[in-house]
């Protein structure tokens, strides 16, 4: 089981670490919702949890509980941006189909 992160992810979280002022690095998970069953959620980890998955990256930390494991193993997190836009994007090899809108997906 792995997770990764690509680099322009690790700086953005690092920022966002530090903009903050605190923190150990990013939970991420899925959760059920939208159209096509599942949606990514992120948040700002300050204590790990007994059972959380850590995937370190340098010093920056991803955290994952065993059950969204199961939907993220494999996932790249990266950062990109697109004219005005920019976010963190999920490269999942497990995704079979996403909605129109691309919020939610499917394994």
């Amino acid at each position: 089981m792995a997770l990764t992160l690509s680099e322009s992810a690790a700086q953005q979280v690092r920022k966002s670490i530090a903009k903050r002022g605190k923190g150990l690095g990013i939970r991420i998970g899925v959760k059920t919702s939208g159209c096509s069953g599942l949606s990514y959620v992120m948040e700002f980890v300050d204590t790990a949890n007994p059972e959380d998955l850590v995937f370190p990256h340098d010093d920056v930390q991803l955290f994952v509980d065993p059950k969204s494991i199961l939907y993220l193993d494999g996932t790249e997190l990266d950062f990109t941006r697109e004219g005005l836009n920019e976010g963190f994007r999920f490269n999942n090899p497990n995704v079979k189909d996403a909605c129109g809108c691309g919020e939610s997906f499917t394994t």
